[in-house]
């Protein structure tokens, strides 16, 4: 059974916000107007979740991650210290005419981050961008484009270099785990488990 959640006194959490049962928001954390938090999540510290995100079940954001309106987080997805998941492709803080923008003059694009992908610490996720199912962005990356379900893609701009399992090991040519044996296939562009 479930627990409520545990809010920290110094969070800011918005009363139109939803936070599912279990879920652990730490200290400075602030999630916004709208947003949508899934069940057993750990927001860690200053995480800052924009106006009407949302974020599935099992859901683990590490110390500092920013998360901007129109972004997509499904259940099981980590996202680690400091990275940030951007959602405008244009970014500037006046109109052409020069006056301040507000909420109607920004061009939003979010990310979307699929089931049981991973976002290295200290990543940068460009407006847009998917990450597929299970994959594995490395640390300190830029990602400028989609990552496929299961790529292990790093550097700036990340390229993709391989194929990883759902445990996180690198996969052989073959589609076999090299840590848990599971074995992969191309399925529609994207690798598929076909057994244990």
């Amino acid at each position: 059974m479930l627990t409520p959640p545990r809010i920290h006194r110094t969070a800011e959490v918005s009363p139109t916000a939803v936070v599912g049962d279990g879920t652990q928001i730490w200290n400075e954390a602030q999630v916004r107007d709208g947003a949508r938090i899934g069940t057993q999540c750990m927001l860690g510290k200053a995480v800052y979740i924009d106006v009407e995100v949302t974020v599935g079940d099992r859901v683990k954001l590490e110390n500092r991650v920013s998360v901007f309106k129109g972004a997509r987080i499904a259940n099981g997805a980590f996202i680690g210290p400091h990275a940030c998941l951007l959602n405008d492709k244009r970014p500037r803080a006046i109109t052409p005419d020069g006056a301040f923008k507000g909420p109607d003059d920004w061009v939003v694009s979010g990310v979307t981050v699929e089931e049981g992908a991973s976002i290295g610490g200290g990543s940068t996720v460009l407006p847009g961008v998917r990450i597929g199912r299970y994959a594995l962005v490395g640390a300190g990356s830029v990602v400028t484009r989609d990552v496929p379900g299961h790529g292990l893609a790093f550097g700036n701009p990340a390229r993709l270099v391989g194929y990883v399992c759902e445990c996180g090991a690198r996969l052989k040519a073959d589609g076999m785990c090299s840590s848990c044996s599971r074995g992969h296939q191309i399925g529609t562009g994207e690798l598929v488990a076909i057994g244990s």
